[in-house]
């Protein structure tokens, strides 16, 4: 009997945020759990904002990367780790899906550096250097979904905050992953309104240097096409409709 493939889903805060979304995913991976073995991989900007603010915090930005001092990696932790993780885990179960939370840290699954930045001090902020499956493989054979949050260990024992869509990128790396989805609120790519069904790395380089691909759909797109180019046989970028039928846009390599 052939293994039953694996496909890692990565679903970002500001989805999390929306009535009704965790449902619906948890749903959505139900019946995915039919020909896949999920991993579910989760973001929380968001959120982590929100309780920075509450906090007399200020969140700051560097480029699009968070600048995560100390107190800004304590409500990290909390949001991502804790009520975000549990949030997700707790839709699974709901669902009848066996799911268990971990982050990043939990049996050394996901290793950083610090990262630099030519414009300044990031802070806590990781770049992912290696990846250790063994805790979500034992997780799946025992037929349970994980649920991942991307605070990680730096080999300084010390944890890090990570961006979400590099932490799924490493983690459908890591177990081998057959297809990486990025959930997002839209169908796929759209231009002029229209789902692009299929997207190569050239046209997708092109469309992001004239302006026609923008905004937040850039980093999804760039970790799509890294996820191809590193080995995972298809990415895409879709809603929960398209992850139920298999439709979204669909990721490919560089033409020869």
């Amino acid at each position: 009997m052939a293994e039953t493939p694996t496909i890692v889903l990565k679903i970002g805060g500001n989805e999390i945020d929306q009535p009704g979304f965790l449902a619906a995913m948890a749903e959505a991976t139900a019946r995915l759990r039919e020909r896949w073995q999920p991993v579910i991989v989760h973001g929380g900007g968001k959120e982590i904002a929100d309780l920075q603010k509450r906090l007399g915090l200020q969140p700051r930005f560097l480029d699009g990367l968070r600048v995560t001092d100390d107190d800004s990696l304590a409500v990290a932790e909390m949001v991502l780790s804790g009520r975000v993780n549990k949030r997700v885990v707790a839709a699974l179960l709901q669902a009848g899906i066996p799911a268990i939370g971990l982050s990043g840290v939990d049996g050394g699954l996901l290793r950083v550096e610090r990262m630099t930045h030519p414009g300044g001090d990031l802070g806590w902020v990781g770049q992912i250097v290696a990846v250790d499956p063994m805790p979500l493989q034992i997780l799946l054979e025992a037929g349970v979904t994980p649920v991942v949050s991307p605070i990680s260990l730096g080999r300084d024992g010390h944890s890090y905050n990570v961006n979400a869509d590099q932490a799924a990128l490493a983690v459908a790396q890591g177990v081998g992953a057959t297809r990486l989805v990025f959930v997002s609120n839209v169908p796929g790519v759209l231009i002029a309104g229209q789902r692009v069904r299929t997207l190569t790395t050239e046209q997708a380089e092109a469309w992001i240097g004239e302006g026609i691909i923008s905004g937040g759909m850039i980093p999804k797109v760039r970790a799509a096409l890294e996820a191809v180019a590193g080995g995972v046989a298809q990415a895409a970028i879709t809603d929960l409709q398209g992850l139920a039928s298999d439709g979204g846009t669909v990721f490919v390599g560089r033409e020869e």
